[in-house]
């Protein structure tokens, strides 16, 4: 595992990723100030040209960032967005300057596991929920500290609101800065800004589905550069118990979008892009094997093995029992 030193940020000073007085970028996602801290240097890989970085703890390492003042803007990748990003220029600029890309769904380990790659699935359901335990744990472990806020933004009217009651019953000494439905006027979402700046939540949690989220975080993050910006889609409404998510032996076998197009049989047509992402993966691993073994840089019939990404996958996938 890799570290890197990191700057601890002057708690009176805001800073982001991307505009941070007096310092110097190192790698891809660290910069140094005055003080120091350690922080692990994620591993940047591409999926079909967009980056996911990878990390073996991807809530302790947002944490981190909040506890010395930094922001971010965090994005969930999974098979649907990469397409949606190939036809949408403005999408795919949002997530390659992205600061944290997780890899959300499982056509993305799909696609590195065909590539040689071991990663493990991070949905960003279950990092949103992460952080907002790690916020309260926070506040406990520090007396001097009070929880992180956080805003819910999205979904229909109510549901926002029924999300952060649910988590303010779940968790009581979760602060939360305030909510807001995902159908506002212009006059609305003025104020909504306003709000914003004036709370600073920590926490920005925005779910008005792909692309809008990730252009709207993009467009406002300014508003509060201390935060932590995730798009979460649906989740607000599984928060709200309008939705369930799928049990988890079918999130264990990778097939939690098979229970999503059960329950939303609507999605289909959005959901197309998934099979079209698993075979151009597909396509593209066998590419390269055809590629390496024809310059004799892999043997068919070694002991090791046939090619290399396609036996990897084997073994990964067949070890989860997909079937």
């Amino acid at each position: 595992m890799k570290h890197l030193v990191v700057p601890k940020a002057n708690p009176n000073q805001r800073l982001t990723m991307n505009n941070q007085p007096d310092s110097v970028i190192i790698g891809d996602s660290v910069r140094l100030c005055n003080n120091w801290v350690m922080c692990e240097i994620p591993q940047k890989v591409l999926v079909f040209g967009l980056p996911v970085h990878l990390l073996a703890d991807y809530s302790s390492w947002l944490v981190s960032y909040m506890r010395h003042n930094i922001g971010a803007h965090v994005v969930t990748l999974n098979g649907e967005m990469t397409i949606q990003a190939e036809r949408n220029p403005a999408l795919a600029k949002i997530v390659e300057q992205a600061d944290l890309v997780i890899p959300d769904g499982s056509g993305i380990i799909l696609y590195l596991l065909l590539q040689g790659k071991h990663a493990r699935r991070c949905p960003g359901i279950e990092l949103a929920e992460s952080l907002l335990h790690q916020s309260v744990a926070c506040g406990k472990q520090d007396a001097d500290a009070s929880p992180w806020s956080v805003f819910f933004y999205g979904g229909v009217p109510g549901v926002a609101a029924a999300a952060a009651a649910m988590w303010q019953r779940r968790l009581p000494e979760l602060a939360i800065a305030g909510t807001e439905h995902g159908y506002l006027s212009p006059t609305e979402e003025q104020k909504l800004r306003l709000t914003l700046q004036q709370q600073q939540p920590r926490l920005i949690y925005v779910g008005l589905g792909v692309p809008r989220q990730e252009i709207w975080i993009a467009k406002h993050r300014y508003l509060c550069p201390q935060g932590i910006w995730i798009g979460v889609g649906g989740s607000l409404d599984i928060w709200a118990g309008r939705k369930q998510r799928a049990p988890i032996w079918l999130r264990d076998r990778h097939l939690e979008w098979v229970y999503r197009l059960y329950t939303e049989p609507s999605r289909w047509r959005r959901m197309l892009a998934l099979p079209q992402f698993a075979w151009r993966s597909l396509l593209q691993s066998l590419f390269i094997c055809i590629l390496l073994v024809v310059s004799g840089q892999l043997s068919v019939g070694a002991e090791d093995g046939s090619c290399g990404p396609i036996a990897l996958l084997y073994s990964e996938w067949s070890g989860t029992a997909l079937f």
